[in-house]
């Protein structure tokens, strides 16, 4: 018997929203079948394009009866209001990260999402990228022993526009909190964050109070280190990288080429391009994987799809090591 497709309503419309609206229209098991975004001409673009009832109102999608579930992927501000929101009608929702950029504000959300049956989900979908979830598994299964030490290497080709650095929190809550997840996802929980930046390209970084660069050292309670190393741009491609390393030995994850043809000459050997240079081409699997385990989850599947608490303890890193960076100094995670 052929299952009914899971109808989604998708809140914002801008790069990531359009991300998911052709995810959803590509899931066999989703349909997109409203669309809000305050600025009714993008949403009247998406569902153009992919589907669905364009709206300028979330209350008006919320209040529909013919959705199943919310994708939000609208500005971090608006999250935590929605994600509430979707609690309250009784439909399941994932969310892209942060939560929410205030701590206190996630807590006082806590105890409703931990006492309600209706599901949520946090946007952490490089856990479903294929060659890093079977790093995980291999990792998880002892292939090199005890996993003493990660490394998670993340550059973008460039920095994103001022005014996107202004309301999202700087480069912890926006670009690290991938890792800060990825970190406890290999080695468990994080007891201690020491953390560095510095401003050395990026006028936007500059003018917001931010950071381009930034390198990052977690210790977990297992007692394994995790070092983090970041940077607003990089002339190679889009530079993701991670290495599991223990007693019996290493496991890599090397970066996406964007071709495999190279070139060979007098001035150089194995002359390669540079590796793809946009989030959507590396992670296209991942964020389609994200969304079929969402799926899981609101079926009442077994599920792997991160959860609030999971966003939580991330948000919680990324503060530690704002402060870590601003004050020079190590930060206890069992103090916060």
């Amino acid at each position: 018997m052929t299952r009914q497709r899971l109808r989604f309503g998708l809140v914002g419309t801008g790069r990531i929203g359009q991300v998911h609206a052709a995810g959803i229209a590509a899931e066999p098991d989703a349909e997109l079948v409203w669309v809000a975004d305050p600025n009714l001409s993008g949403a009247q673009g998406v569902a153009a394009r992919y589907g669905g009832k364009p709206t300028d109102s979330t209350e008006e999608l919320l209040d529909a009866r013919d959705i199943d579930a919310v994708l939000v992927a609208s500005p971090t501000p608006t999250h935590l209001a929605l994600i509430e929101a979707c609690i309250d009608a009784g439909l399941p929702v994932l969310c892209e990260k942060p939560i929410d950029l205030d701590i206190a504000r996630v807590d006082n959300l806590r105890t409703k999402v931990a006492g309600s049956a209706v599901p949520v989900a946090i946007g952490f979908n490089q856990r479903f990228d294929p060659s890093f979830a079977e790093a995980r598994a291999r990792v998880t299964a002892g292939e090199i022993g005890r996993l003493e030490q990660l490394s998670i290497i993340s550059r973008d080709p460039g920095p994103p526009p001022a005014e996107y650095i202004a309301v999202s929190g700087g480069i912890f809550h926006d670009m690290t909190i991938h890792d800060f997840d990825m970190a406890r996802h290999f080695l468990g929980d994080i007891v201690e964050v020491s953390a560095t930046g510095a401003q050395l390209f990026d006028d936007g970084a500059r003018a917001h109070g931010d950071y381009d660069t930034v390198a990052v050292i977690l210790r977990a309670a297992s007692g394994g280190i995790a070092t983090v190393s970041n940077s607003r741009h990089t002339v190679i491609g889009y530079d993701q990288r991670i290495e599991a390393h223990g007693a019996r030995g290493m496991i890599q994850v090397a970066n996406a080429p964007s071709s495999l043809v190279s070139a060979s000459n007098s001035l150089a050997v194995e002359a390669k391009p540079p590796y793809v240079d946009f989030f959507l081409e590396r992670y296209a699997a991942a964020y389609a994987g994200e969304l079929r385990e969402f799926i899981k989850l609101v079926r009442g599947e077994v599920s792997a799809s991160p959860t609030f608490d999971d966003g939580r303890a991330a948000l919680l890193l990324a503060n530690a090591a704002r402060r870590s960076a601003e004050k020079g100094a190590i930060v206890r995670i069992d103090a916060e």
